[in-house]
């Protein structure tokens, strides 16, 4: 599988079906409200966590792709999509409503992307649907969803083996949010440890047998 991170919470998943077929997953595209645009991205399936503008750009998605915007369980090509309920913000979302977490399992490797997940820990119940994790993409830049502490409470909640962080500080965002640095130090790692991937091509067998590893990625 190949993973590239488009900037804000806006992913790209390649699926290799097998040797000559794949399949395009793309989640929370945004759009050029942002203060950048989204590059041109054709999907196969297309996720979107909840209807705001910066993760909503179903238009500026090529292609004809089946489409998800809510919680539900979905198959498509041997692909399997969980949608899960969660709140935007953390008073039950009174200020910013719900948005879907999502868990994808392909190439035997169980991906979870957060959204713009607001609540301050995970309940029992969304543990327990969301399960085992390889992969999770987590928002760090506080605001308008969590920031590092929460994170990495939730962090602690999935035990997942490989974490991306996600909608932070890059250059020309016009959202203003924090940067990694507070993340990477309640991580307890330094910045200049992590060398910025442009792609994450990964296996079932690359992934760390014990610990947590940190990947950062270029938008």
């Amino acid at each position: 599988m190949k993973i590239i991170w488009l900037g804000q919470s806006c992913f790209q998943l390649v699926v290799n079906l097998n040797k000559e077929e794949k399949v395009v997953i793309v989640i929370d595209p945004f759009s050029s409200e942002v203060g950048f645009k989204l590059p041109r991205v054709k999907a196969d399936i297309l996720l979107v966590s909840h209807c705001h503008s910066d993760h909503s750009n179903v238009k500026g998605v090529l292609g004809e792709p089946f489409l998800a915007t809510e919680p539900g369980e979905y198959e498509i090509k041997n692909i399997f999509i969980k949608g899960i309920s969660a709140f935007h913000d953390s008073v039950g979302g009174k200020e910013r409503g719900k948005v879907t977490i999502y868990k994808i399992e392909a190439e035997d490797l169980k991906i979870c992307h957060l959204g713009d997940l607001g609540q301050e820990e995970l309940t029992d119940s969304q543990i327990g649907e969301i399960g085992s994790v390889d992969i999770l993409m987590i928002p760090v830049g506080g605001v308008y969803t969590i920031g590092a502490k929460t994170a990495a409470k939730i962090i602690s909640q999935v035990e997942p083996k490989i974490v991306i962080p996600m909608h932070y500080k890059i250059p020309k965002l016009k959202v203003k949010l924090e940067s990694l640095d507070d993340f990477f130090k309640i991580m307890g790692q330094k910045m200049d440890e992590s060398v910025p991937l442009d792609k994450l091509s990964i296996k079932a067998r690359d992934l760390p047998e014990e610990g947590l590893k940190l990947i950062v990625m270029k938008p």
